[in-house]
């Protein structure tokens, strides 16, 4: 089984039109790695993936992981800030999301 930097890798590239057959399956092995990754793998993933094409890794993927990573630290105020920021960037549907994603983040700081 490939793990989750592979996966978001792999998933990016898809995205953009390489390899269109497999994309069911990556989007499944995909969803199961993410599902049960710790927090720091998931933080590892969306910052390479991000950093080597912002735009590859499809929306909910993104949206997902970042859902996942910041139930496992809910008063990590960076990692909100950073969620709250690719929601704004891909709203204006999640824009009060992010809103309360900066909200939490203020509180913890607080």
């Amino acid at each position: 089984m490939r793990n989750l930097l592979e996966l978001g890798r792999l998933l990016s590239s898809i995205n953009w039109g390489k390899g269109r057959a497999d994309l069911g399956k990556v989007e499944l092995e995909f969803l199961e790695a993410v599902t049960f990754a710790p927090a720091d793998d998931i933080i590892r993933m969306l910052e390479t993936v991000l950093d080597d094409d912002y735009a590859g890794l499809p929306i909910w993927a993104r949206n997902l992981a970042y859902r996942l990573a910041c139930l496992q630290r809910p008063n990590d105020s960076s990692l909100l800030r950073e969620a709250a920021a690719d929601l704004f960037n891909h709203g204006p549907d999640w824009d009060r999301i992010a809103a309360e994603l900066r909200k939490r983040a203020d509180a913890a700081e607080e």
